[in-house]
């Protein structure tokens, strides 16, 4: 079946406008994130609001965060005591980190890190000894199944690990311009309660995780006992070390009565200067990273472009 070159093109033009209405419409379709979360942080709010009168009427030292469980995965987690060999308190702290905050989010973790590789032992299991052996030796049959459920016991630390890398990496992109923004606050005569509260509404446009972060440590500093437990569950939340010194500048000022807006100033330009650093050593290993890509994809078609019409002279001579 031979194609002409307009039709060649027409499919070409087809293609390309609907990649360009895909483009357009995306964004449209996607819904406003922000307003989400924001509400998920008014529920957290009720919540915790909840939870300290419950601690006042119980008489508790501290109030802890958690949500209630899916049935289910609370009995099998709790039947095969699952937290006291597959639970560990870093990966607790990863969870939070990631934003996956509660005892059901504990408890999903733990029920996969128990159903994965199982999961993963019989898929290969089956397949190998029932379905296809692709003609291997039944020891190595036998390895490739320990090597699947091994894949299945890391694959959710794997996620784990990349949702908390993604989440602080929005965080720490967003993190200058919300200090910047605080300071301003701060400095125009606001409490820090009501700059971290204004400051959430107005960083969301660039981070949406940075913006719940933020106001959730306004709801833990309108409920808890001490200031000092919102500024350290911040910290935790984050795992960031620019977060860690705005955290201990707040706390000492809150201590010893210094003055917040000189010490947001400072850390305010530090962050910033490590963000540029940081996309200037990006830049600079550009050229390295390029070097291979340019000579497998971009050389080969310059030489296509110069020698084809060379090429096709030389054939159509008549010797």
């Amino acid at each position: 079946m031979e194609l002409d070159a307009n039709t060649v093109g027409t499919a070409l033009a087809a293609v390309a406008a609907a990649a360009t209405v895909y483009s357009i419409a995306m964004p449209l379709l996607g819904g406003d994130q922000l307003d989400k979360r924001l509400k998920a942080v008014a529920v957290e709010r009720e919540r915790i609001r909840a939870r300290e009168r419950d601690r006042m009427l119980e008489g508790r030292n501290r109030a802890t965060l958690r949500q209630r469980p899916a049935a289910r995965l609370k009995d099998i987690v709790e039947r095969f005591k699952l937290s006291d060999w597959l639970g560990t308190e870093h990966a607790k702290v990863q969870l939070v980190q990631a934003g996956f905050r509660g005892q059901k989010a504990e408890y999903s973790f733990l029920f996969f890190r128990l159903a994965t590789p199982i999961g993963f032992f019989l898929l290969s299991l089956l397949y190998l000894f029932l379905v296809n052996d692709h003609e291997l030796p039944p020891l190595m049959r036998i390895v490739i199944v320990m090597i699947a459920a091994y894949l299945g016991i890391k694959m959710p630390e794997v996620y784990l690990r990349n949702a908390k890398t993604k989440r602080q990496m929005s965080l720490k992109r967003a993190w200058p311009d919300a200090l910047d923004l605080t300071l301003i606050c701060v400095e125009s005569g606001m409490s820090i309660e009501q700059a971290l509260k204004r400051v959430s509404v107005e960083v969301g446009v660039n981070s949406i995780p940075l913006a719940e972060e933020l106001a959730l440590t306004n709801a833990e500093m309108a409920y808890l006992n001490d200031r000092r437990f919102a500024y350290e569950n911040l910290s935790m939340r984050t795992g960031l070390e620019q977060v860690q010194a705005v955290v201990t500048a707040l706390i000492q000022a809150e201590r010893y009565g210094t003055p917040v807006g000189q010490a947001l100033r400072v850390l305010a330009q530090e962050s910033r200067d490590q963000r540029m650093n940081e996309a200037e050593k990006k830049a600079a290993s550009l050229p390295p990273k390029l070097t291979v890509p340019m000579i497998v994809f971009f050389l080969p078609v310059l030489f296509a472009v110069l020698m084809t019409p060379a090429i096709i002279q030389v054939l159509e001579t008549d010797f």
